[in-house]
């Protein structure tokens, strides 16, 4: 599409605004040349204390979210909209008359840069703006700009300008290898939706692009509606555990990690019980998308997802799965085995295992083996230090600080919001982080990285700064403590910040395919990557100080850490593998006459190893079979590579700058400007196969794996 949504929100933005104060010297000093602000704070000390409030500008004027005047008041969408839409206009005039050459792949790129101003940041505003009038002007932008794209996806007129340079193979050889990747993805934008076609069948591909859009609005707010159920149905020692509402039970999740058994079987029976609704809205979905897909020439909705991806079809993507689901069957029973054992020992009356127990019970092996009580670690791991910990490793492997900026009255959604600029050593202002990082009502609670503005190099030279969000839903600091995090926190924070990388340092000339906007199964290798350094003592070691005595954590509290996500990895690996597989399904050749529900229950049964409980529907909250439909898989084949990097590249040494450099060289540099395959093979220098894939996660489930540097030195 001309608005790349291709990952993590679709980008766009305002210009970043630059504050010209005072020097402090140091390395600011030595970026003033370049325009760079001075105002800044050190990163490790605004995230332990409470923001102070709002700076102003030189008239104490309000601005408007991210620094977009419109954007002041909810109505402002629509006049950033209209805005848009005006320039989209005076663009497509543009295109029509200019002479086929570079030219015309630039005016493309601005054209989707012009709507992405505003769909991106709308695509945000609409879920974390704790204003419904914002939010629901945001929704209305998102379904107009997303309108307007389908429509231009299917313009004959902007098509035969992209064709005609395509179609000349002088021009094309003359093309930069960027600027012909990005001619070529607009053009394959053009094809997945039905340019090729005649007029009315043209128009059937718009109607069913829209939607789909509507139907995935719809089946993604089901996903999280509680059940209730009358209060009378369920043992008084339950209910307890559960919000109630008048008469009724209100169940809203599946409390995994509750210790009563019949607890999280009522949770999973009730919280998953079918909605007709939402199965419907499910099941037309995916006709929808089926029906898009034969209509544009391919035989299912996967061939088409996976155009452009390191796997490239759905018969590899299966290969992969399958190949991995049969080097986890043993290991995977061991694990059943294991925890039904413990349930056993817990719970003799009661000894089979079923869907809603591993959570729990996995849980229970790793506390009884290692003692890894969250409580234990959460001292040593304030988020500042934690901030600054990333500070220290992005410095020693990239030649970049983070540094905290006030932002101005108006520029952010919530007092909590803080600001990071992005800063290298010699290049100066990479970008800025807006970091939405603590629990507020009606934020979701999903960890999620989005692109507000993407970054490109405009026609006066000047370079267009990325703008992202990183969300996370974090405990707000008290007046005795700072914001204390999880193990598992902390790890969402770098694996996020993994991304937020991403987008400053993939620095393309079109915003088209900067930073995250690359193939799925790609965009999250560096988030993944960030995991590895989180789990490694070497790393952790630089930052994690108990914040009331500076205590550094112990190297065995670390070890033990790492060593407990050995444990029962096996079966949770082969759950993604079921999730991968079952995505794919759905996206495939299924029969038509069958249910969805009905290819769960074959699919669970084939593929995981514990039963399908009757009348459940845990697909109807399977949120992720919209952003990554037919793409579920990118999660399992991102962790091979972010894995293989790590063993080839950081494991000997997690802050070599020369390996630091060749990751940004050649895998963070390029976005989605260079074919993704193309990027491992020259980061890793070699060309992984799909068993190298296979074998890098299964080798990644060895108890020694992640100790290995301990015991070494």
């Amino acid at each position: 599409m001309l608005c790349a949504g291709k990952f993590c929100g679709i980008g766009a933005g305002t210009a970043a605004l630059q504050w010209l104060h005072a020097s402090r010297g140091g390395l600011l000093a030595g970026i003033r040349a370049r325009g760079v602000s001075t105002s800044w704070s050190p990163v490790g000390a605004a995230f332990n204390v409470q923001p102070q409030g709002y700076s102003l500008d030189l008239f104490g004027e309000r601005r408007g979210l991210f620094g977009v005047p419109e954007l002041s008041t909810p109505e402002g969408f629509h006049v950033a909209q209209e805005k848009a839409l005006r320039k989209t206009e005076s663009l497509l005039e543009l295109a029509s008359r200019t002479a086929p050459g570079p030219q015309t792949v630039l005016i493309f790129d601005e054209l989707s840069d012009s709507l992405c101003r505003v769909a991106d940041l709308a695509d945000f505003v609409k879920i974390a703006h704790p204003d419904p009038a914002f939010r629901g002007a945001a929704e209305e932008a998102c379904r107009s700009i997303g309108t307007v794209v389908e429509k231009l996806n299917t313009n004959v007129e902007l098509y035969q300008s992209l064709q005609k340079l395509l179609a000349d193979k002088n021009l094309v050889d003359s093309l930069d290898p960027e600027t012909r990747r990005v001619a070529e993805l607009f053009m394959f934008d053009f094809e997945i939706s039905g340019i090729h076609l005649d007029k009315e069948k043209r128009k059937q591909a718009v109607d069913l692009n829209v939607k789909i859009l509507d139907l995935s609005s719809t089946f993604l707010m089901g996903t999280n509606i509680p059940n209730k159920i009358g209060g009378h149905l369920l043992p008084e020692h339950i209910c307890r555990h559960f919000p109630v509402d008048g008469n009724c039970v209100i169940v809203d999740g599946l409390q995994a990690e509750a210790p009563d058994d019949m607890v999280r079987e009522a949770a999973y029976k009730i919280f998953l019980y079918p909605n007709a609704g939402q199965l419907n809205c499910l099941e037309e979905l995916l006709r929808h998308r089926d029906l898009l897909a034969k209509l544009v020439g391919y035989p299912t909705f996967s061939h088409r997802a996976l155009q452009g991806t390191i796997a490239k079809t759905p018969e590899t993507v299966m290969r992969f799965l399958e190949k991995l689901s049969d080097k986890l069957s043993e290991r995977t029973v061991k694990d059943f085995e294991m925890m039904r054992r413990m349930k056993t020992k817990l719970n003799p009356q009661n000894a089979e295992l079923m869907p809603w127990d591993p959570p729990y019970y996995s849980g229970v092996l790793r506390a009884e083996r290692y003692n890894i009580e969250p409580s234990l670690y959460c001292p040593f791991f304030s988020l500042g230090a934690c901030m600054e910990g990333l500070n220290l490793l992005f410095n020693q492997l990239l030649g970049i600080s983070l540094y905290a900026e006030q932002p101005a009255k108006g520029e952010v959604w919530c007092e909590d919001v803080r600001k990071l600029a992005v800063v290298h050593e010699t290049e100066g202002l990479l970008g800025y982080i807006y970091c939405d990082f603590f629990q507020r009502a009606d934020k979701p609670h999903q960890d999620c990285h989005f692109t507000i503005r993407g970054g490109r190099l405009k026609e006066d030279g000047v370079y267009q700064l990325p703008v992202v969000v990183l969300m996370l839903s974090l405990p707000k600091s008290s007046r005795s403590s700072p914001t204390l995090l999880t193990p598992g926190m902390m790890e969402n924070l770098f694996h996020e910040m993994g991304h937020a990388m991403h987008s400053m340092l993939g620095r393309t000339r079109y915003q088209h395919v900067t930073g995250t906007r690359c193939p799925t199964d790609f965009a999250e290798v560096p988030s993944i990557l960030m995991e590895y350094f989180a789990n490694d003592y070497r790393v952790v070691n630089q930052f994690a100080r108990h914040y009331q005595t500076g205590q550094p954590l112990p190297k065995n509290m670390v070890s033990r850490l790492c060593e407990s996500k050995k444990v029962c990895a096996a079966a949770d690996m082969q759950l993604q593998v079921f999730y991968a597989i079952l995505d794919q399904i759905y996206h495939g050749k299924h029969p038509l006459r069958k249910s969805t529900t009905d290819i769960l229950q074959e699919t669970q049964e084939k593929f995981y190893g514990l039963p399908y409980v009757p009348n459940t529907a845990w697909q109807l909250r399977f949120s992720h079979l919209v952003g990554y439909g037919a793409k579920y898989y990118s999660y399992l084949m991102s962790r091979a590579v972010a894995s293989m990097v790590w063993r080839e590249c950081f494991l000997q040494d997690p802050f070599s700058r020369a390996m630091g450099e060749r990751y940004r060289r050649e895998l963070l540099a390029h976005g989605g400007g260079k074919e993704p395959m193309l990027m491992v093979q020259g980061m890793l220098q070699k060309s992984p196969s799909i068993d190298d894939f296979v074998s890098a996660l299964v080798d990644d489930l060895d108890p020694d794996f992640e100790t290995f540097f301990m015991d070494s030195e």
